[in-house]
């Protein structure tokens, strides 16, 4: 009995002189626990000993659990102490950010090889560039040196077909609908190989020092 109270007044003291379960959210911590492993809790009653009556006051708040009953959930649920303990994550906040770009009306950038309109340009600190391209290019001798940025890239072809060269790999054949994810620090270039001049989507994502 002695070291019973012994060990509540250490957790007493761990939690601050406060409830030990409460600050902690236990019960959430529960309920998180058995609903990522799919369990019921009848599951977890005869996991632990503890009746599904008990569980579901502990998961609701409504009884905090005894030093006994928490780590009877250790043991039975297999885990440890700071797993249990662990805070909830909360749900972060969406800042509802958005920005319409009307067809057309994006930022232009044209070059000798390719004419960019930069989409979505009202928003700052982006994980991600989207842009529409035009390609100009009918040869791949058009470009000075290969094109290469930090990050990754993906692009689908929207209208006409593409060659699309490459440091690392032969020459590709691509038509409107297909598309392709690379690293784009790896040399590239597109060229148009269909009558009208090849339309491109692409979404790049910055490099890790950006």
């Amino acid at each position: 009995m002695a070291a019973s109270n012994d060990q509540d007044a250490a957790l007493r003291i761990a939690a601050g002189r406060k409830a030990f379960v409460e600050p902690l959210r236990l019960g959430e911590r529960l309920k998180e626990i058995r609903l990522s492993n799919q369990w019921t809790l009848g599951d977890v009653s005869t996991r632990t000993g503890l009746a599904r009556s008990t569980l579901s006051k502990i998961e609701n708040d409504q009884i905090s659990p005894t030093f006994t009953a928490v780590q009877k959930l250790i043991t039975g649920l297999g885990i440890d102490l700071p797993q249990l303990l662990k805070p909830t994550k909360p749900r972060r906040q969406s800042s509802g950010r958005r920005d319409l770009t009307p067809r057309g009306d994006g930022k232009r950038h044209p070059t000798p090889t390719y004419e960019h309109e930069l989409l979505s340009c009202q928003l700052a600190q982006k994980r991600m560039i989207p842009f529409k391209t035009i390609v100009r290019a009918r040869r791949f001798e058009e470009f000075q040196e290969w094109v290469r940025h930090d990050g990754e890239e993906f692009l689908m072809i929207l209208e006409g077909e593409i060659l699309i060269y490459s440091e690392l790999y032969e020459p590709l054949a691509m038509a409107a609908g297909d598309s392709l994810y690379f690293d784009s620090d790896m040399g590239h270039a597109l060229v148009s190989t269909s009558p009208n001049d090849a339309v491109v989507l692409s979404v790049c994502t910055p490099g890790d020092n950006d």
